[in-house]
């Protein structure tokens, strides 16, 4: 029996503890900041209807009671705390260990690297395999969409098609290894997707108050999509200066099908999944204003779009675009130990 560790008890975290410890062959523990929230019956129902009924070991806020034994941990995190908690069981780890994140495009091989060292066993997912909503914390959430298949890196772990094979039957999902941890961590998705269009909207906003919530996609103009097509162009440039197959990260307007700023803007417009989502705003006595302080600026910035500038400067590939954004959305964040 595998025993899997995992950190962080948001949306991810409440799937993945309940769908992976619902399983007969997995034993699953969990670190929180909230032990005494959880209880160790918890339940997952996904869009068709089925529930999954998982049970929880451990559950502590004491890394060396749920990491020293774990033969798999996984990082459930927002990219502001994969630092500090990879520091925190780092002390707990032992050589079996491989160490993984649900999302890699937050920092987690930088950040991996930099704690735990370059012999470090990791692994991290190209995309989040489950979309997830909490329905009674540490009870009880809902698995609204799986994905037909999966893609992580692997790294330092010898038999790596068997760890592949063990994450595949582990989330019932067909699993492809990639070649670079480079195709994993590096993305066109929420940190040139998201920035260029918070840019778009905001970066002449005058402070006034708009009369209703912006939406986020259903709402997307030219501008905004001509952002992302001169953004995404500077990211791909860079993409050829790695030691990665370029093509485990399609351009935008391949991914979009579309040719030109009028067609990717319509495309994104016209999502029927995405058209009820809201832009970063709050609603203020008088209308609704940017929310500075949403993930999509705490996360996409500082932790997405930042290890894109870090690398182009590194090789020396200009980004005068992703720049312009980039320092744009810095000047809005709260200060983060990055």
């Amino acid at each position: 029996m595998k025993k899997i560790t995992i950190c962080g008890g948001g949306s991810l975290g409440h799937v993945c503890a309940g769908f992976l410890s619902s399983q007969e062959n997995l034993s699953v523990d969990l670190l929180t900041n909230h032990p005494a929230k959880w209880n160790r019956e918890i339940s997952v129902k996904d869009a068709n209807g089925e529930v999954f009924e998982g049970h929880l070991g451990k559950i502590s806020s004491d890394p060396q009671e749920v990491i020293s034994d774990a033969d798999v941990v996984i990082l459930c995190l927002p990219g502001f705390l994969i630092k500090q908690t990879l520091e925190q069981i780092k002390p707990y780890l032992s050589e079996k260990t491989v160490v993984g994140s649900i999302v890699s495009s937050t920092g987690f091989f930088f950040f991996a690297h930099k704690v735990l060292g370059e012999k470090a066993k990791l692994f991290g997912f190209q995309r989040v395999p489950f979309i997830a909503r909490v329905v009674e914390y540490g009870k009880s959430a809902n698995l609204l969409g799986y994905k037909a298949s999966l893609s992580i890196a692997v790294e330092n772990v010898k038999d790596c098609d068997g760890f592949r094979s063990f994450v595949e039957k582990s989330f019932n999902t067909p699993v492809n290894l990639l070649q670079s941890f480079y195709e994993a961590c590096l993305t066109n998705s929420n940190p040139i997707l998201h920035t260029g269009r918070l840019y778009s909207m905001w970066h002449d906003w005058d402070g006034s108050a708009y009369a209703q919530c912006i939406l986020f996609y259903k709402e997307w103009t030219e501008d905004a999509a001509q952002w992302l097509i001169d953004m995404d162009a500077e990211f791909m440039r860079l993409l050829e200066k790695l030691p990665m197959n370029q093509k485990a990260v399609p351009p935008l307007l391949e991914y979009y099908e579309s040719t030109d700023a009028k067609s990717l803007a319509a495309k994104l417009s016209s999502i029927k999944a995405f058209e009820t989502i809201k832009a970063p705003m709050i609603e203020v006595e008088n209308g609704w204003v940017p929310d500075f302080e949403s993930r999509y600026f705490t996360e996409d910035f500082p932790f997405g779009l930042r290890f894109i500038v870090d690398l182009a400067r590194k090789h020396g590939v200009d980004t005068p675009k992703i720049d312009i954004v980039y320092n744009w959305g810095m000047s809005k964040c709260p200060k983060l130990d990055i």
